[in-house]
């Protein structure tokens, strides 16, 4: 897989020479977040695996396992799925092909720098934003780099309507731009030092508006402009309800920013922002819920594809789990059961079943999709394989969730167990003890999962590799099936 790749392979109109590099890339960076992701778990298992190298410690190892699978993996796929999307449904080719490819080289340069930094222990500390002043503005620049190729080629399209695809994605790049500048403000005090511009708990307000809202509009908006895309091209079908897509739309960006607080609950924030996050977070539900039921029922009268479909299927699955994380959310910020799940296994759960059943999953489905398009061909090299890779991924997530969720619920009563004379009837230690048989179904589930990557890596290269005839794009169909969503 290399990114110099035939001009016969390109479309008259489009760039995909950007789409391809960041579909391909995709794949290398999910492998790899996903390979330190599964290391961290052994070592849970097996502390010794840390080798006693500092570089190698769980807490080196964690921030760049997170920042490799949200930033490089999801984002690449972002990058990828959103320069096709707005072409393709816009009708335009993007506005600038050199600051496309600038967006390319300059986060694969994020990513690398996150690579070196983060295991040599150079840290803000922030959750989703450990990164350092240095790089932090390098990511600006790529990300205003990102919004003018966006926004621009939305200008000089060809459609006159803009497909509410592209509504998630602008709301998730403009959104994001504004959360990384605020909650990235910091006093440098070297080349790879810096401390935060808030203090206190207006730190941590700041830091958590910014933690829930990556979640909400890097993890969420971004991959729903995916699913509107995608689910219905898979599937052969119109979206279920274009007015519905549009409410979804508005009602999400209007709830989740205020939803930030209750990652906060019983800490120093004031008890009315605490309570103001558990009640945006409720209603969240509302507007989640239709966006799944609107990518869900999209499917009517084409169910049978799923028999043999698994791309169709990655894409459902997906909806099913992102269905079941803002299930899960909006009752884990309620107080008297975040009393419980906080600082728990039970949060590594609900986590994983949004990152990995619906962010990986629905991700993995679109390049399955575009792999083919991009490259030049009529389909994957083995279907076979896609359906492997499937059930490695979906039977990985749900042994991976529910080992968390189970461990969390018994960290949870262990913690707030107490003897008739006010003492803990457990330790702490025996607690991570009790814990111990989910850290290994936790880690079967993840192998599983990196497993089938490496399927995908496999059934990617080959698919690149075929010899078989340059498929035609269909301009006119496109069109077509714009117009039916409408």
């Amino acid at each position: 897989m290399v990114f110099s790749m035939s001009q016969s392979f390109d479309h008259p109109v489009y760039n995909y020479q950007v789409v391809r590099q960041f579909a391909v890339m995709t794949v290398i960076w999910g492998i790899i977040g996903m390979g330190v992701g599964v290391l961290i778990a052994a070592q849970l298992v097996w502390p010794a695996l840390n080798f006693e190298i500092p570089w190698l410690t769980f807490s080196r190892l964690r921030p760049l396992h997170t920042n490799a699978v949200i930033f490089a993996f999801g984002g690449s796929a972002l990058f990828a799925s959103s320069y096709f999307i707005v072409q393709r449904t816009c009708q335009a080719r993007l506005i600038s092909d050199k600051v496309a490819a600038f967006t390319f080289w300059g986060w694969q340069l994020v990513i690398l720098c996150a690579v070196v930094s983060l295991p040599l222990g150079y840290t803000s500390s922030k959750e989703y934003a450990e990164l350092e002043w240095p790089i932090d503005i390098l990511i600006t620049i790529v990300w205003l780099a990102y919004a003018y190729v966006f926004f621009g080629t939305i200008v000089k399209r060809k459609m006159s309507h803009i497909y509410v695809a592209n509504w998630f994605l602008g709301s998730f790049i403009i959104a994001v731009a504004v959360l990384h500048v605020v909650n990235s403000a910091v006093i440098p005090v070297s080349f790879m030092k810096s401390y935060s511009a808030y203090a206190g708990t207006t730190d941590a307000m700041i830091q958590w508006w910014y933690g829930h809202n990556a979640v909400g509009f890097f993890l969420t908006a971004g991959f729903l402009g995916m699913m509107y895309y995608f689910v219905p091209k898979q599937a052969e079908r119109p979206v279920y309800s274009y007015r519905l897509s549009i409410v979804h739309f508005w009602a999400l960006v209007a709830v989740y920013i205020w939803a930030g607080p209750h990652h906060l609950h019983y800490t120093a924030l004031p008890d009315w922002a605490q309570s103001l996050g558990m009640v945006m977070s409720l209603i969240l539900l509302a507007p989640s819920w239709g966006g799944m039921i609107n990518g869900m029922m999209t499917l009517s009268g084409a169910w049978h594809k799923l028999r043999d479909d698994p791309i169709l299927r990655f894409l459902v699955v997906s909806l099913s789990f992102y269905g079941m994380s803002t299930f899960e959310g909006p009752m884990m910020a309620i107080k008297t059961v975040n009393s419980l799940s906080h600082y728990t296994d039970w949060t590594i759960g609900h986590v994983h079943s949004g990152a990995l059943g619906w962010v990986a999953m629905i991700s993995i489905g679109a390049m399955y999709h575009l792999i083919p398009v991009l490259f030049g061909r009529t389909r994957m090299h083995s279907v076979g394989m896609i359906n492997l890779h499937f059930w490695l991924a979906t039977i990985g997530t749900v042994l991976y969730i529910t080992s968390m969720w189970v461990n969390g619920i018994l960290q949870g009563l262990m913690w707030r167990a107490y003897n008739t004379d006010g003492s803990l009837t457990y330790s702490f230690v025996q607690s991570v003890e009790a814990s111990y048989p989910g850290y290994i179904v936790r880690l079967i589930g993840g192998g599983m999962f990196f497993t089938g990557m490496l399927v995908m890596a496999a059934n990617v290269y080959f698919t690149t590799r075929s010899k078989e005839n340059h498929r035609a794009l269909d301009e006119a169909g496109e069109r077509a099936s714009i117009a039916q969503a409408l």
